[in-house]
């Protein structure tokens, strides 16, 4: 009996340690092959959205925001079982009828239409389980709709982005795609920071489709970081209000306003038109659903004579007071033939007075004094053929003089031509953007610190990650931009636009421009002009630079078509900073003429 025993206890040990064996290699060593096996079997994962971060302004004015709309079915299958099987109808919340018009209250639609798309689901199919209710629900009738536990009523959550002050600054923020995907703008620039990381949410089921009790898994979504930005939406508001006006009252295709912080290169304000509403991009000519002030490079004309002076002073080839013969019309040694803008005899035109009147023939006389190779430098040094540090999509670098088949020429090898235009802002491209970073470093003592758009990104958890300081170089002498300052404000104080741009209590100083648009042959479309008027104010402690530009405007067709707008700019800009006036006079004016 003993030995029966001990065999017996012996097989029943054998046998539960196969078992034990069987279950370990089930449950711990192969495991996830198994749960790998289930899936889509006996697990459920759904997706758990995270909200894509904000881009608000220097005030924390947001400007684009994430949200959750709900799109919601029903099931007409089973509203037809509700209602005709009898063990079915008496498990309903509520006739069909009722439900209806509860849903149809909720949606803003009526019974009949909501009891038309079941009837009409069913006549092409008795067993449709797919109907579409509405799309875009809001949460608070997500809410509502959920509070009525209708087993045939099902909601799927859904990202959108919103744009709480529609156009302001809609040309820059950019846009997102239909399929969520960043397009443009800040939205693309600005895309690790503003993303979020979806989460899920999974369970186990078992035999009969049971949620198995302790199988969830929930891996929480992380919504994006908040971009703020420089600009102050309330000025890029009232800007671009204005420029509309003005672009119009004008009959130019279309108008910015760039205002740029001297002291640190950071851009207050980039008003345009027109303008685009990043909730409808349609409702604008898809070649405005963007940034002209990035994307596109003009010829900038007499405001970069400024830089011609620049130039000269800092090389020590002439200063303010040096002066040459020019008429407005002459032939120069290489055998160009160089014109002013007006009819004049000769002038002994000091270099100070070639910039008021914007004398094109003295400027390619003072240009020359400075060989090519070094004035090109200085273009360089001042931004142009290289992007600003933002990295803004689509931004244009603008170009140094090119040959033909657009490859950018050795100074050296500069045509006759070219080597005096480039003194007057012609034969070379920049954008807005580039303009204003030239006269920033003007403003700030010679100083080039690169433009900024971003101040921060702020994680989900707080973090806060500040854009890196702008690099600072110092381009030209401090005497050398003081020099040109005390031009530009003899520019703004004796120039044809004096009474127009006066902004009373403030010194200011100007430089416009009126340049011819390419016709993409090598020449110049006739009679079609891209207008500019950029200042700096107050030129005593300069504190912003201001740029005005409209594109073949038709009522005025020079600079001056700029002026009205550019008052209006500066004005605003200076209140809105509170820029104390100026305290000191100014100086006595400068001759034009010898």
């Amino acid at each position: 009996m003993r030995r029966r025993t001990v065999v017996a206890l012996a097989v029943i040990l054998t046998v539960l340690s196969a078992f034990v064996f069987r279950l370990a290699d089930i449950q711990v060593v192969h495991a996830d092959d198994h749960v790998a096996d289930s899936v889509g079997k006996l697990s459920s994962t759904t997706t758990i959205p995270g909200a894509r971060g904000d881009i608000v302004d220097a005030n924390g004015t947001v400007l684009a925001q994430g949200a959750f709309v709900y799109d919601y079915i029903l099931d007409p299958k089973l509203i037809d079982d509700f209602e005709t099987e009898p063990a079915l109808k008496k498990k309903a919340k509520m006739p069909w009828a009722d439900a209806s018009e509860k849903i149809a209250e909720i949606v803003g639609m009526t019974a009949d239409e909501i009891r038309g798309i079941v009837a009409s689901a069913l006549e092409k199919n008795p067993d449709s389980q797919y109907a579409k209710l509405k799309n875009g629900l809001s949460t608070d009738q997500y809410l509502a709709l959920r509070d009525l536990g209708l087993a045939y009523l099902h909601g799927q959550v859904r990202p959108v982005r919103v744009y709480p002050n529609g156009a302001v600054a809609g040309n820059l923020i950019g846009f997102l795609n239909g399929a969520g995907k960043a397009e443009y703008g800040i939205e693309r620039m600005q895309q690790q920071c503003l993303a979020a990381t979806n989460g899920t949410n999974s369970f186990k089921r078992g035999q009969g489709g049971v949620r198995i009790p302790g199988s969830e898994r929930t891996v929480p979504a992380v919504d994006g970081g908040t971009v703020q930005l420089t600009i102050d939406s309330d000025l890029n508001w009232y800007l671009q209000q204005m420029i509309a006006e003005e672009a119009q009252r004008l009959g130019a295709k279309a108008g910015s306003v760039t205002v740029v912080e001297v002291k640190t290169g950071k851009i207050r304000a980039a008003a345009e038109y027109p303008s685009v509403d990043p909730n409808d991009i349609n409702a604008v000519d898809q070649d405005y659903c963007r940034s002209h002030i990035f994307s596109d490079a003009h010829e900038p004309g007499s405001t970069f004579k400024a830089v011609t002076a620049a130039t000269i002073i800092d090389q020590g080839k002439a200063p303010w007071s040096s002066h040459v013969s020019a008429k407005s019309r002459e032939k120069l040694p290489n055998g160009q033939v160089i014109n002013d803008a007006f009819p004049h005899p000769q002038y002994e035109y000091t270099l100070a007075g070639a910039l008021i009147d914007s004398s094109n023939v003295s400027l390619s006389k003072f240009g020359t004094m400075v060989d090519p190779t070094t004035r090109a430098d200085y273009l360089k040094r001042f931004g142009v053929g290289h992007k600003t540090a933002i990295g803004y999509p689509a931004e244009q670098a603008g170009s140094l003089p090119m040959d033909r088949k657009g490859n950018v020429l050795d100074p050296a090898k500069w045509d006759a031509r070219t080597l005096y235009t480039t003194t007057f802002g012609q034969a070379f491209t920049v954008t807005p953007a580039q303009l204003a970073g030239a006269y920033q470093a003007l403003g700030n003592g010679g100083k080039k610190t690169a433009l900024s758009l971003v101040e921060s990104c702020t994680d989900a958890d707080g973090t806060v990650h500040k854009a890196p300081t702008p690099a600072s170089e110092q381009i030209v002498k401090p005497d050398t931009a003081k020099e040109v300052l005390r031009m530009l404000e003899n520019v703004a104080v004796q120039g044809g636009n004096a009474r127009a741009i006066e902004i009373p209590g403030y010194r200011i100083g100007i430089k416009t421009g009126t340049a011819e648009k390419s016709d993409g042959h090598g020449g110049y479309k006739k009679g079609i002009y891209f207008t500019s008027m950029i200042g700096i104010a107050p030129i005593d402690d300069p504190q912003y630079v201001v740029e005005v530009t409209l594109d073949e405007p038709t009522k005025i067709r020079s600079s001056a078509a700029n002026a009205v707008a550019f008052q209006q700019a500066m004005t605003q800009v200076l209140k809105t900073y509170r820029v104390a006036p100026s305290s000191q006079p100014m100086d006595e004016l400068l001759p034009k003429f010898n």
